[in-house]
């Protein structure tokens, strides 16, 4: 049977665009261009970054923690089904982004 990890790294490398990379720690890590949607830990956690009022809605809600080593700007959340829901709300966030900047810019 497929573990979490892998089913996660299957399911959000399918998505439009996403590439998959080696992480400088260890696990993989996702992108969208050049932006970072988050990245898991062969520890089995994965950490994701956020604006600040989403990372709180997150941590109230009990869909992610504060990122395990402090880092600012990111959450970290075990690794489970609901892992893929915020790394696809990562991707959506990023994809807006994209749209803005290609709009601001005329391309």
């Amino acid at each position: 049977m497929e573990d979490i990890g892998a089913r996660i790294e299957r399911e959000v490398g399918s998505w439009e665009g996403v590439t998959v990379h080696p992480h400088r720690f260890g696990g993989v890590e996702f992108r969208l261009g050049r932006r970072e949607l988050g990245h898991i830990h062969t520890g089995g956690w994965a950490d994701l970054p956020f604006t600040a009022r989403i990372r709180e809605m997150l941590v109230e809600t009990g869909r992610a923690e504060p990122h395990r080593f402090g880092v600012q700007g990111w959450v970290s959340a075990g690794l489970d089904d609901e892992t893929v829901e915020l790394f696809r709300l990562s991707y959506e966030r990023a994809r807006v982004a994209r749209a803005v900047r290609a709009a601001r810019d005329g391309v």
